[in-house]
């Protein structure tokens, strides 16, 4: 289980920060120095001269009045709600972009990249959940929920944890196909997981299947760069299974859609069987 999150989901950046500006009030004005009589004992007795004392002191300390203290704790409090408001406005720019039609591959990859780098894939399955929960009929939520189980799953050590995100994560993909089954993100990362479960619970066939749908699907739509890796991971799960003829069959069959890429290349050109 731990091998699948780092396989499907390992992707690329965050940063930020927040300013407060709090001002003070101004010290109160101090009078002029004054003039004051002070005895001089150079003098006869009942005589008095007068000296001239410095200015008296303006600068007062800000707790030293009640009226110039500042209180920290509400300065705190509304730092850290200023702080809290622009995280949840960055999440929320992050999950449009994963729910977006509009927005490639990479794209998303990068969103991904950027709630995991900077600690908010909570923040975002929060965000998702609502979103599915308030419009149970658009497949993106589903979708993008699924993907982010997965990414969650692979930022925690716990086993079972982790086997129950990816049980919750393959629930919200099939959610997602059984409003929109052309849906490219629910499918490929579902059979991708798929392939990484137990063989005792014979989930191979059913990886065939889903990963052959994908590629009939996506072959009736205009060519993207993700559309080689159905091709690859069909083919690596046929060599998995002994399917050795299958493999380089479907490898080729890619290389030929796609004669760019680099990985199915690599395949083809290792000694049969391997």
């Amino acid at each position: 289980m731990k091998q699948l999150i780092y396989a499907v989901l390992g992707i690329a950046v965050v940063g930020g920060g927040i300013g407060l500006y709090a001002s003070r009030q101004q010290s109160p004005v101090v009078p002029p120095a004054q003039a004051v009589k002070v005895s001089n004992t150079s003098e006869p007795a009942g005589t008095a001269a007068t000296r001239q004392l410095p200015p008296r002191t303006a600068e007062l300390s800000v707790a030293s009045s009640p009226a110039d203290a500042v209180d920290a704790k509400p300065v705190a409090v509304a730092a850290a709600s200023e702080a809290a408001s622009a995280t949840d406005k960055e999440v929320k720019q992050l999950v449009n972009t994963l729910i977006s039609r509009q927005a490639g591959f990479d794209q998303k990859q990068a969103a991904w990249k950027k709630l995991k780098d900077s600690g908010q894939l909570d923040q975002a399955i929060s965000d998702l959940e609502q979103r599915a929960a308030g419009d149970p009929k658009t497949a993106e939520y589903p979708a993008a929920l699924g993907q982010a189980y997965l990414q969650k799953a692979s930022t925690i050590q716990d086993i079972p944890d982790q086997g129950i995100l990816a049980m919750k994560a393959d629930k919200s993909f099939d959610a997602a196909l059984s409003l929109d089954p052309s849906n490219w993100e629910a499918r490929f990362t579902k059979a991708v997981a798929m392939s990484y479960w137990p063989p005792q619970l014979n989930k191979g066939q059913a990886v065939i299947d889903q990963f052959t749908q994908l590629i009939e699907q996506q072959e009736a739509q205009p060519s993207q760069p993700q559309f080689a890796a159905p091709y690859l991971w069909l083919g690596d799960h046929y060599q998995k299974t002994g399917k050795s003829d299958y493999a380089r069959a479907t490898w080729q069959c890619g290389l030929e859609r796609f004669p760019a890429d680099a990985t199915l290349k690599q395949r083809l050109a290792q000694p049969a069987g391997q």
